[in-house]
């Protein structure tokens, strides 16, 4: 049962035709003649019939249209001006700044297996509730119509995707992180033989609506369904909530020949200009953008699809136009091009959940500037040493406030982001909050031990979730988009990784980093980094050069450790700092136990599902043996240059 079709009953063009002609202008009834395929028709049909919105706009993505979306969000009221030209705010309800996980579900029939780590409805419960819900919902609201590929056109993983709204500051979004296809859709939908369908309406946008705010994905239809809330992960469904479905083409269509994953993509540079394309894995709120921005062109700091080419290379492109970063502890030392971009004229921003001064200039901590006494932010006005009910600072800026930009604004930006046969990406990172356990970068041996450093990220919960605490698993930081049995995903990464297709020369560099150790788990006192954020380009660095094996390593139970000697004359040559052996030391030193109880966290969670791959166990065991032994020859820490490797 298609959730949509049955709610509007509409079954062909000619019925859609019809519908049309009751909500379309001549000029817009124009457009949506120019898209033939009938069941983009239908689907487009049947949201209007059930929303009932007054009109409706079909957004070409052209500058006319574009203007049009922006001056309507602000005639609306979801975006204001701001003192910098083209740039605006917008502000979530207070109690929606984040991903509304507790609200999330994916649409099931009895028998369906989805993610343990997801919540599921059945598809009949759905029905009557998004039934009961959309109906009418757009009444005196424009429904604006999207027609958006996640992906260069013409990429062979590129997916088709409708975005429907009544929320012009989604549609806005959606114009600066996506690319606007509405030329190119039908031809695009014929040769995928598939295309998304998202459906949103922010409703009234009252805190009281929230409780009953949802966020659905059916999977055998490929559609997302959201109402009553506006922050752009629960509403922008193009982003994560579509990405779940090309998770879900990636491991039961085309597994061990392409994938979908939560990976920035960055140009290494290297000796003699060359650049190394390098994919990496973060959860939301852990540095990824930064990690993104320190390569030397950049394409993407978000999302990936990448496939295995004819020429035996892994290629990467990136599904989306733009950044909705997280700006919290964005400064000029640490994100230079970045605050070019937020600090100077001449780009389009959308703001959400900062501060905003007197003088309409938005503020954010972290940023290292100058802060004002007062201003308004996410929960109202606000000023110095406000506190909430429960007698806690209210700080200057939520820890998950944006800022949404398009990716060409950046001057590190690559005009490879528009090519659809991708970047060759030779080297790939899996990286978390890690305060306590993990080295800044080891490298696995082999491509199913990088499948394992993927599967074992352990990370401190973010603002990016609503409600979240403590610190959990994020396998592959993509575990919340991982729609179906984490076992058949690990499988899918084993046999992509893996794939004999994959040229020699091209066999792919696998990683984990960790610039989130602090000085209190090697023996200081405080909660500082061991080192600074900056680092991350000598890491990077480091692994460009060992996938062109142009430097030697330390052979451990956990991968390969870079030898001071290379981090020492990278350091000087990429960000020209000294780099002490005792800090060295430190850092690259093995906290046996600690890893030890990691690796006994992982076994434990993964044995609960009988589905995981047996290759997992195998690799997690030997890991853990081989850390026993060292323990028992070097002691409980062991310093690199005690290390046997």
């Amino acid at each position: 049962m298609d959730i949509l079709n049955t709610l509007g009953k509409i079954n062909s063009p000619e019925e859609a035709l019809n519908v049309f002609k009751q909500k379309m202008d001549d000029t817009h009834l124009a457009r949506i003649s120019k898209i033939e395929h009938p069941e983009i028709l239908i689907r487009i049909a049947n949201a209007i019939f059930l929303c009932n919105p007054d009109k409706v706009f079909i957004n070409t993505g052209s500058s006319e249209d574009q203007t049009f979306i922006k001056n309507l969000a602000i005639e609306k009221g979801e975006e204001a001006p701001l003192a910098m030209a083209n740039h605006t705010i917008h502000f979530d309800l207070a109690g929606e700044q984040g991903r509304i996980v507790d609200r999330t579900f994916y649409i099931t029939n009895p028998g369906d297996h989805i993610s343990s780590l997801a919540k599921r409805m059945d598809r009949k419960k759905a029905l009557d509730d998004i039934g009961a819900s959309l109906t009418n919902i757009m009444e005196g609201m424009t429904m604006i119509v999207g027609f958006y590929m996640r992906g260069p056109v013409g990429s062979p993983v590129s997916n088709p995707a409708l975005e429907i709204t009544s929320s012009t500051y989604v549609s806005h979004s959606a114009e600066l992180l996506y690319r606007n296809a509405y030329n190119n859709f039908h031809k695009e939908v014929i040769r995928q033989g598939h295309f998304f369908t998202n459906l949103h309406s922010e409703g009234k946008n009252r805190t009281q609506d929230l409780p009953d705010a949802r966020v659905f994905m059916d999977r055998k239809f490929q559609t997302t369904y959201s109402y009553n809330c506006t922050y752009a992960g629960n509403t922008l469904l193009l982003k994560k909530g579509n990405h779940r479905f090309a998770v879900d083409k990636a491991v039961y269509t085309n597994r061990g020949k392409e994938l979908s994953e939560h990976m920035f993509i960055t140009g290494i540079p290297g000796p003699g200009n060359r650049v190394t394309w390098c994919a990496g894995a973060a959860p939301s709120g852990c540095g990824k953008t930064t990690t993104a921005m320190a390569g030397s062109v950049f394409v993407g700091d978000d999302l990936a699809q990448m496939w295995i080419a004819d020429d035996g290379s892994i290629r990467s492109v990136n599904p989306e136009n733009g950044i909705f970063g997280i700006v919290e502890d964005v400064n000029q030392e640490g994100d230079p091009l970045l605050m070019k971009v937020l600090r100077h004229e001449g780009h389009e921003v959308i703001w959400t959940n900062v501060l905003i001064d007197d003088n309409k200039v938005p503020h954010w901590v972290g940023n290292n500037e100058p802060s004002p006494a007062k201003g308004i932010n996410f929960q109202g006005e606000w000023q110095k040493g406000k506190t909430d009910e429960a007698g806690s600072p209210i700080p200057m800026s939520h820890p998950n406030s944006r800022c949404t930009l398009a990716s060409s604004s950046l001057d590190n930006y690559s005009p490879e982001a528009q090519n659809p046969e991708g970047v060759l990406t030779r080297v790939f990172t899996y990286s978390g909050r890690d305060a306590d356990t993990m080295p800044p970068v080891w490298v696995a041996p082999d491509s199913s031990n990088g499948v394992v450093i993927g599967a074992c990220i352990v990370s401190a919960a973010t603002a990016t979730e609503v409600g979240a605490s403590g610190v959990k698993r994020a396998p592959w930081a993509n575990a919340p988009f991982i729609p179906g049995a984490l076992g058949d995903y690990m499988d899918a990464q084993f046999k992509f990784f893996g794939n004999p297709a994959i040229q020699e020369a091209n066999q792919p560099v696998m990683a984990g980093l960790n610039y989130f150790l602090t000085e209190k788990a090697r023996g200081g006192t405080t909660n500082k980094l061991l080192g600074e954020k900056k680092d991350v380009k000598v890491w990077l660095a480091w692994l460009e050069r060992y996938a062109h094996a142009e430097v030697e390593f330390i052979g451990t139970p956990i991968g390969n450790l870079p030898k001071y000697e290379d981090l020492q004359k990278l350091f000087k040559e990429i960000i020209n700092k000294d780099y002490p052996r005792s800090l060295y030391d430190k850092q690259f030193s093995l906290y046996i136990d600690n890893i030890i109880n990691r690796i006994e966290l992982q076994e434990t969670a993964y044995a609960k599902d009988e589905e995981i791959p047996q290759e997992l166990f195998e690799i997690l065991s030997s890991q853990k043996q081989n850390l026993i032994e060292l323990k028992a020859q070097k002691g409980a820490i062991v310093t690199p240059d005690n290390l046997p490797g």
